[in-house]
């Protein structure tokens, strides 16, 4: 693609009112959720329930793309329609996630670094001609009472630049993805100072390897308290220093912000990305928006319960969430709203 596709897909991504799915859990990861509604993760459940997920009427509303798994972007719906033609169809951009995980980073106890940069651009470009717009690489920043350091940050800094870089080259726009984990019992102080540095290093790596901002999305962890901290911030709270470190690190060419969920609770996302968008109102450079998983997927998940019969409300469960965080991307979100029923 060119410089001038490159940022309409970007902008396409970040719509307003709209935000993403993240639909493209390993097939490792899919299993444990699977194990959770006792339904066997075979090659054809995985496929009918990301069918499902799709195929939800309506579902471009509030949805601009859809991160896949590379399984996933070679499968077809029960009609026989590739799912990346199902989801162009609606109007919905798709992508794929192109990592190959966190492995453990060496001499450097407790700590990751992403892989996935050897034969990328050749990945990428397979991917381009089966239909992908964009792609996503996740780095994982983990606090603990020594960690993370300098190497750690630096080190996949380095690798979301590289991957950045290849990917446009390619014709994707990137989502470049550092999340600092919750996990733990750090203070949301701890949390802040570790996501301010995290992102200015991604920033330095950037640029550095010449990766064009206008042509990329970020996809940032809120600032947010571990989930074992006695102290837990407010909706409030996270929404003033979240803004307030992206205020500090985030250049404003970047195309849009779409957070991830990163263990939070269904509400609790919407909550806060409610509160930055109702707060920040028309004083921010960039939109911001959603790429949750679990927290679009969830409530799905348990409806579904690998039945076709459950369909239709497993459906009707994702537009909800989806819906709701669309509402949250314009600060028009109140939990009195999840009672209501889904506007035809």
């Amino acid at each position: 693609m060119s410089g001038h596709e490159l940022a309409a897909v970007a902008q396409a991504m970040v719509a307003p009112g709209k935000g993403i799915l993240a639909a493209d859990e390993s097939t490792g990861t899919i299993e444990k959720r699977f194990a959770g509604i006792k339904v066997e993760s075979t090659e054809e459940n995985r496929r009918a329930y990301r069918d499902m997920l799709f195929t939800a009427k309506g579902l471009e509303r509030s949805i601009s793309g859809v991160i896949l798994y590379d399984e996933t972007m070679r499968q077809k719906s029960a009609d026989g329609t590739p799912f990346v033609e199902v989801l162009a169809k609606k109007g919905i951009v798709p992508g794929i996630k192109v990592d190959t995980g966190a492995k453990d980073l060496a001499l450097c106890p407790g700590e990751k670094v992403t892989e996935g940069l050897d034969n990328l651009a050749k990945r990428c470009a397979e991917y381009v001609k089966m239909g992908a717009r964009f792609a996503k690489w996740r780095a994982v920043i983990t606090i603990g009472a020594d960690t993370p350091g300098s190497t750690c940050i630096a080190a996949n800094a380095h690798a979301l630049g590289r991957y950045a870089a290849i990917c446009q080259a390619a014709g994707l726009v990137p989502i470049v993805e550092p999340e600092v984990l919750m996990d733990g019992d750090h203070t949301i102080e701890r949390c802040e100072e570790v996501t301010e540095w995290t992102l200015k290093a991604v920033y330095e790596a950037l640029y550095l390897n010449r990766v064009t901002l206008e042509h990329s999305v970020l996809k940032p962890s809120m600032v947010i308290s571990a989930k074992n901290c006695p102290r837990q911030a407010g909706v409030d709270e996270v929404a003033e220093r979240t803004v307030r470190i992206l205020k500090r690190t985030v250049p404003a060419a970047v195309a849009g912000i779409v957070f991830l969920s990163g263990g939070q609770s269904d509400e609790v996302a919407t909550a806060h990305l409610n509160a930055m968008n109702r707060m920040f109102a028309g004083r921010l450079p960039w939109p911001l928006s959603f790429s949750y998983g679990r927290a679009l997927q969830q409530p799905a998940l348990k409806a579904w319960k690998g039945s076709a019969a459950n369909v239709a409300a497993a459906q009707a469960a994702l537009l909800h969430r989806a819906r709701m965080n669309g509402l949250a991307c314009r600060g028009r979100y109140s939990p009195d709203l999840e009672t209501q029923p889904l506007a035809a």
